[in-house]
């Protein structure tokens, strides 16, 4: 196998990744490259993003093949496999390496062990996350500090979502979905909020608050806490950060907010908002961003608490993010025609529905705000079906598509119709469309010029912006 890279813990000099192409695996893939591993990986199809692994040295496989874990330059099987729960027991691969008693890591496991010997700061909470991660890697680049970051989506540039950065500090996106983000152990943390969600995991409610808990006993005693005021479940986590001797502190529009946002505009078009911040009575400056909604204002509060907390100093925090350019799917702009704008988001939660919706309301002006939905796996629509449906009653005219299981099984008598039941009337604005290849021509159909089209979710409704625009310039 030759020499360990000296910046490699040995188990990570030679690994294979399973699933390669997701946004969590593939960022873990970047950051064993740039620090000299030698790096393998499957997908169950080809990719944008496993194309760019290939360009910087990874061995790419599309499929999945037990015969993939000794097919590395020649050599043995990697010492170490690295997967995710997404991954099912049976997949060959996953087998095979058991079989030949490799170390299997989940990926949190990894990226914990990358992490090791900097000082990590992991961003938590059931929305928000990605966006809040970039914002910080974005503003401490910015600052000069040169950090290593690994974020679940791609910033708009450089169109990356992990780097191996010469600076001391490393930015993680902390996944509560499988409850591997008690792996990490950063030396601080952000917590964004905290709601149920992924109930496939996590019993109940409850269940979600004590992983929370756990995760405040992960935090470097010598570190610190940034949780949001205004989220009763983020909180709730600050006294009893402070009872364990950690730093914490809040943020957002609260009175007593250690980090406040005070005076809150949305920019002309709403394309943008701005507010002033406001440190324990010190008035910081003015906060300036790009992107939309009171949501990314209270993100943004969380980065200037945690660069704070960092000692970066508040000028150079608020330059980052006046330049923060978004993350791609995170109301992403994919293109104008016949006077319909088509933006792409995320939102896969209701909270999250509900938040962007109201953020694009003032972006769409004096149009309509129509959005194509795609219901994510069927637990989630099986929990939320009726605040799915209540979100998406803030939009004039909606398209329900049907499940994207990702990996589940189907849950008898749960549908995308199960939301479109659930919307608020008048009933007539709202369409069930369970085929997918119909869904562009409908969108086109129903859309008028100035009208704000979005397209939302977390599955493949990723690629109807491109679809409905085709439909659109054609028509």
């Amino acid at each position: 196998m030759g020499q360990v890279p000296a910046d490699l813990p040995p188990e990570l000099a030679r690994v294979h990744l399973i699933g390669m192409g997701g946004a969590g695996m593939s960022g873990i893939a970047r950051l064993l490259l740039a620090r000299g591993g030698i790096v393998s990986g499957s997908d169950a199809r080809d990719s944008r993003v496993l194309a760019a692994l290939r360009q910087v040295g990874a061995t790419v496989f599309v499929g999945h093949d037990a015969a993939h874990l000794g097919a590395v330059g020649g050599g043995p099987e990697p010492a170490t496999v690295v997967t995710s729960t997404a991954i099912r027991a049976t997949n060959p691969e996953l087998v095979e390496a058991h079989r030949l008693g490799l170390s299997v890591l989940p990926r949190a496991a990894a990226l914990a062990a990358l992490m090791k010997g900097r000082k990590g700061v992991a961003i938590a909470g059931t929305h928000g996350k990605t966006t809040t991660t970039s914002m910080l890697t974005v503003a401490l680049q910015d600052a000069g500090l040169h950090p290593s970051f690994a974020i679940g989506g791609d910033l708009s540039e450089p169109g990356s979502n992990a780097h191996a950065g010469s600076g001391d500090i490393f930015v993680a996106e902390a996944d509560e979905s499988d409850g591997s983000f008690l792996l990490l152990a950063p030396y601080g943390a952000i917590v964004t909020n905290v709601e149920p969600d992924h109930l496939d995991h996590y019993a109940d409610a409850a269940a979600v608050d004590r992983a929370f808990d756990r995760f405040l006993e992960r935090i470097d005693p010598a570190g610190f806490l940034v949780a949001c005021l205004d989220d009763p479940g983020a909180a709730r986590l600050l006294p009893l950060a402070r009872s364990r001797g950690v730093r914490a502190v809040s943020y957002g529009t609260a009175a007593d907010a250690d980090v406040r946002i005070d005076k809150l505009r949305t920019g002309d078009g709403g394309a943008g908002v701005s507010y002033q911040a406001v440190s324990r009575g010190r008035r910081l400056g003015e906060v300036t961003l790009q992107v939309p909604g009171a949501h990314n204002a209270r993100n943004s509060a969380a980065v200037l608490a945690a660069g704070l907390q960092l000692g970066v100093p508040a000028p150079n925090l608020l330059h980052g993010l006046a330049g923060y350019p978004g993350v791609r799917r995170r109301f992403e702009l994919k293109g104008r025609a016949q006077g319909v704008t088509v933006i792409d988001d995320y939102g896969h939660h209701p909270t999250e529905v509900a938040a962007t919706l109201s953020a694009a309301r003032p972006v769409a002006g004096t149009g309509r705000l129509l959005v194509a939905f795609q219901p994510h796996r069927y637990s989630r629509t099986a929990a939320f079906g009726r605040e799915f449906g209540e979100a998406l009653g803030l939009a004039d005219v909606i398209v329900v598509m049907d499940v994207y299981p990702a990996g589940e099984d189907p849950i008898p008598g749960i549908s995308g119709q199960t939301i479109v039941d659930a919307v608020p009337p008048p009933v007539d604005r709202v369409v069930y469309e369970p085929t997918w290849a119909r869904v562009p021509a409908l969108l086109a159909a129903l859309a008028r010029p100035g009208d704000l089209l979005l397209t939302m979710g977390a599955g493949d409704v990723t690629l109807l912006g491109p679809e409905v625009l085709r439909e659109l310039t054609e028509a």
